[in-house]
């Protein structure tokens, strides 16, 4: 059941709205824009507002610019409906982020059609951004077992990489920690990159995979010539 919240400073207006939408919305209903305001942050949570422009005190277009700046109502659908019939004033509250505008008096049939629409196209919106979100989380994982599964092959090649991999990644969040609080980097070392450094730390050496046996498996010192190819396997892991 959807929640409408109808905001008229007549009580005729809100009754008559009221005994349109309910059933099968459940309804709620305000006189003013304050009420409004803290209307549509109280549980239950509308899904739509049906919102009166010519108020005392607090009018429609005042209570719009409100929740578009409230990140906890920006996403709340708004239909205005009011008396004010010039297209001028229509164009006014569409720029203001209303969805559909509505002149009284108040047609049942239009109203109704109105407002079930933008209650399927929010329900739409809200099942495709949890879908969203889920894929999301998928791809995280997707990603994470990725590199879990690629750093493993550098480990498997070279018995001493698996801890220094263990170890460079806790050094990688230290330092990534620690200059947070340089001006430099204070802006971009946000939680979320500090995770993806972190999490990709333990590519680094990916590229030792492209290194003969022979040279990344040697017990004693590399040669000069050898220390050069060992070196290759910073370019080797950059190209995988």
């Amino acid at each position: 059941m959807a929640t409408v919240l109808i905001v008229d400073d007549t009580r005729e207006n809100l009754a008559i709205l009221n005994s349109v939408l309910s059933p099968p919305h459940r309804i709620r209903a305000v006189d003013s824009g304050p009420l409004a305001l803290r209307a549509a942050v109280s549980v239950p949570r509308p899904d739509l507002i049906l919102l009166d422009v010519m108020m005392p005190g607090m009018d429609g277009y005042e209570v719009i610019r409100h929740l578009q700046a409230n990140p906890e109502t920006a996403d709340i659908p708004v239909i205005f409906i009011t008396a004010l019939d010039r297209s001028e004033d229509e164009e006014r509250g569409l720029a203001l982020g209303a969805l559909d505008y509505i002149t009284k008096p108040i047609r049942p049939a239009i109203v109704s059609a109105r407002v079930n629409t933008h209650l399927e196209l929010k329900a739409a919106r809200d099942r495709l951004q949890a879908s969203n979100r889920s894929l999301g989380e998928e791809i995280d994982q997707i990603q994470d077992v990725s590199i879990r599964a690629l750093a493993r092959l550098a480990e498997i090649r070279d018995p001493e990489t698996g801890n220094h991999l263990r170890r460079t990644q806790g050094y990688v969040r230290t330092l990534a920690v620690a200059l947070r609080s340089h001006p430099r980097f204070a802006d971009f070392l946000t939680p979320h990159n500090i995770d993806v450094f972190v999490k990709s730390a333990p590519l680094h050496d990916i590229g030792k995979i492209g290194i003969k046996d022979e040279i990344l498996l040697k017990p004693g010192r590399l040669t000069a010539d050898e220390w050069t190819i060992m070196k290759t396997h910073s370019r080797l892991g950059y190209e995988a």
